[in-house]
């Protein structure tokens, strides 16, 4: 999907570089060097705070381990809220990080080197609060952040997006979001009623409802945007991050979410689409997937993805009105995808 102007994104929180973790206990470093294998573990470099203040990423220094470094993420929700908008988003957060947490427990592991993401080192849950310990995919050459994509980069993304939905073609998500991604119209119910446009505001259910109830269904990254892509030095493999919200869904909406304002142009638009079934024809090819029909999942999800690109449009309606009101390349794709549905 090609827009007028830059889309605005939920994007990493500013990195401190200089800054340490607050309240890492001697407990906390014994226990994490238990689960990393490691004889000590050492306070590291603050990388980020996570998105509202729900905790920090950091590294730590591993001596006597099979790696010299892991990265921890630890979500520690701050206070429950008193009004109900501000404990709708905070009830969606915290269960975004039970989602993350089932998610590497349960089925990272059957991802490969076609779609890289961190192995899982040790988890720990006390009360609210959760500790991951991930693979550090800097150390494993992963170590390239790219905020401007050349094609080579976008079709990288697009590549393991492709193997990621091939793997996952007809698995249930258990314990993940029944229907993934963060913008899901379920789970926004304060960004429907902000949105001025009333076609667009009383589509949203008949939108959401195609793309539910789609014939093929795999889990999707559900915030696949180009800050959750890690790149090799010279580009030659990428990695993904943040699976908060990973579900269930049609696997285009990952695909429109990436192009939304990283496409270029009306025909680099259609070459990454291009790019990202043949990708999904070869990564089918070669898991040995006979089932199902290859053609046919191609033919609904293209027709799809205008309406994953609306979709997504409802919520910037809503959540990022400003930006919304002088898009008007997203306008005129709404108007077209509205008078399509009838």
């Amino acid at each position: 999907m090609v827009s007028g102007c830059p889309v605005p994104r939920l994007g990493r929180a500013p990195i401190c570089r200089s800054a340490v973790p607050e309240s890492l206990t001697s407990d906390n470093l014994d226990w994490i060097a238990e689960a990393t294998g490691a004889a000590s573990a050492g306070q590291g470099q603050h990388i980020q705070t996570l998105w509202g203040g729900y905790g920090e990423l950091f590294r730590v220094e591993l001596a006597g381990a099979s790696v010299t470094s892991a990265v921890v993420k630890w979500v520690k929700p701050p206070a429950r809220p008193r009004n109900v908008t501000d404990e709708i988003s905070h009830a969606r957060k915290c269960r975004s990080y039970e989602v993350e947490t089932a998610w590497y427990r349960g089925l990272a592991a059957r991802c490969d080197e076609t779609c890289r993401v961190a192995s899982l080192l040790g988890v720990r849950s006390i009360g609210d609060e959760i500790m991951l310990v991930l693979e550090d995919l800097d150390a494993a050459r992963f170590s390239e952040r790219c905020r401007a994509p050349r094609r080579h980069e976008l079709e990288l993304c697009l590549g393991w997006l492709a193997s990621f939905h091939a793997r996952f073609l007809g698995v249930e998500p258990r314990g993940l979001w029944p229907v993934g991604t963060y913008w899901h119209l379920a789970t926004r119910p304060q960004e429907l009623r902000a949105i001025d446009d009333q076609a667009l505001r009383e589509a949203a259910p008949r939108l959401d409802a195609r793309l539910n109830g789609c014939t093929f269904q795999t889990l999707v990254h559900g915030d696949a945007k180009l800050a959750n892509f890690c790149f090799t030095p010279q580009s030659t493999a990428v990695a993904a991050v943040d699976f908060q919200y990973v579900g269930g869904g049609c696997g285009i909406k990952d695909v429109a979410y990436l192009l939304t304002g990283d496409a270029g142009s009306e025909a680099a638009e259609q070459r990454a689409l291009d790019s990202y079934f043949r990708a999904l024809r070869t990564s089918l090819a070669m898991l040995g997937r006979t089932d199902p029909d290859i053609a046919a999942v191609e033919r609904e999800w293209r027709a799809l993805y205008p309406i994953a690109c609306a979709d997504f449009y409802r919520f910037l309606a809503g959540w990022a009105k400003p930006h919304w009101h002088h898009d008007s390349h997203g306008q005129r794709l709404v108007r077209s995808v509205l008078r399509s549905l009838g």
